[in-house]
């Protein structure tokens, strides 16, 4: 579902430019932006050596690793490979997307959301309405003027294996089931289900046994993933308090429904335990993933923005102190992930995009020292109150 924020957020904005004046043709960009070249980096991205770009057109987001970094899983719904709705393929990171179509490892049936490796580097899990409906979901981007999700509660979780084979189906509960994520420590898996009438997190073993609840309070948790030692997990959530914002709520969950625009990240043990809020920042705080060391976590935010836009990438402690920019473009940045080894940063950005819609996958060489760190306008110690 989290590509879903992307696209929505894109069609609402219509506003946005291409950012570099590029002609140069797909094949030819690919050539141009290996490992080595600076293209696509703006001069405040000191974290960046380097930054390949890896899609060329469409929706492109949620691009995860394997466990030993030679391949990543994704999701697409580039309409130029046939697709109407989002699908899950696989690339060789070496080797890149160059002319041809990379393998779909789905059914190509229904919808699919958040594919994630398997500590065997041959199974992955994802979830996918296709056994509700063969054709694609309608899509609902607004409800009485304000944004929203749809949360669909034809969504399971599947294993498959690389050739696109389901081997397991891993929920059957009643509702909405999906974006899981696998701990690293290889024995857990993390995902939402509405299965107690609320969009709450919960954890099960790999072959789906053992489910716990993880989280209880009113509001949407999501998009959840563990800590590098597996021990916390950093996740968005949204925490309606007045008697409206809770009445709106649950009048759009009950329609199947979440308004995704308000959310602030929270940090948690595997077990649930010692919940805390980490950002006060306000507008919609999102897509959080640890950094290698466990000691930060870099996330996409609007919380400078006055139109909704841009989307950046931050890092913050999680103590929530030291808040920091990451990325500086004027569009949309989301969706970090580090690969196992720490040595790249897989994202999803509007960047170069030729003043398309369209939203690609890069994959940038990191570095660890930045020689001119860039806070961001908003002192994050002072406005997170040190985590608590």
């Amino acid at each position: 579902m989290r590509i879903l924020f992307v696209l929505g957020l894109i069609c609402l904005v219509s506003s946005c430019k291409n950012e570099k004046n590029n002609t140069t043709t797909p094949q030819e960009e690919t050539t141009s932006l290996m490992a080595g070249t600076d293209t696509l980096i703006y001069p405040e991205e000191k974290y960046f050596k380097s930054i390949r770009q890896i899609t060329f057109g469409g929706d492109n987001a949620e691009a995860y690793w394997s466990w030993d970094d030679k391949q990543m899983i994704f999701q697409s719904n580039n309409a130029n490979w046939g697709l109407n709705c989002d699908q899950m393929f696989l690339l060789n990171v070496e080797a890149g997307i160059q002319d041809s179509i990379p393998p779909m490892v789905s059914t190509g049936y229904g919808r699919t959301t958040c594919a994630y490796f398997l500590p065997d580097n041959k199974h992955f899990v994802y979830g996918s309405t296709h056994l509700a409906d063969k054709e694609c979901p309608e899509v609902p981007l607004r409800r009485n003027g304000a944004y929203v999700w749809p949360v669909y509660d034809s969504f399971d979780i599947f294993v498959a294996d690389l050739e696109g084979n389901i081997t397991a189906q891993l929920t059957d509960e009643p509702g909405y089931d999906a974006e899981a994520t696998v701990s690293p420590k290889g024995d857990k898996i993390v995902f939402t289900s509405t299965r107690s009438g609320d969009l709450e997190l919960y954890t099960m073993n790999l072959d789906g046994s053992d489910v716990k609840q993880i989280t209880n309070e009113l509001g949407y948790d999501g998009g959840a993933f563990f800590s590098p030692d597996g021990t916390k997990l950093i996740f968005r959530a949204s925490r309606p308090k007045t008697p409206e914002a809770i009445k709106k709520y649950k009048d759009l969950l009950a329609e199947g429904l979440v308004e995704p625009t308000d959310m602030e990240l929270f940090i948690c043990n595997a077990d649930g335990s010692d919940l805390k809020q980490l950002t006060f920042l306000g507008n919609a705080n999102w897509s959080p993933f640890f950094h290698p060391s466990g000691k930060k976590v870099l996330f996409s935010s609007n919380f400078e923005a006055e139109k909704g836009f841009p989307f950046n990438l931050y890092f913050i402690d999680i103590d929530g102190k030291n808040l920091e920019r990451v990325t500086h473009g004027e569009t949309f940045d989301a969706f970090p992930v580090f690969s196992n080894d720490g040595k790249y940063l897989a994202f999803s950005s509007n960047r170069n995009n030729r003043g398309t819609r369209d939203t690609n996958l890069f994959i940038a060489e990191w570095q660890e020292a930045s020689p001119n760190p860039v806070p961001s306008s908003r002192d994050g110690s002072s406005e997170a109150g040190g985590g608590e």
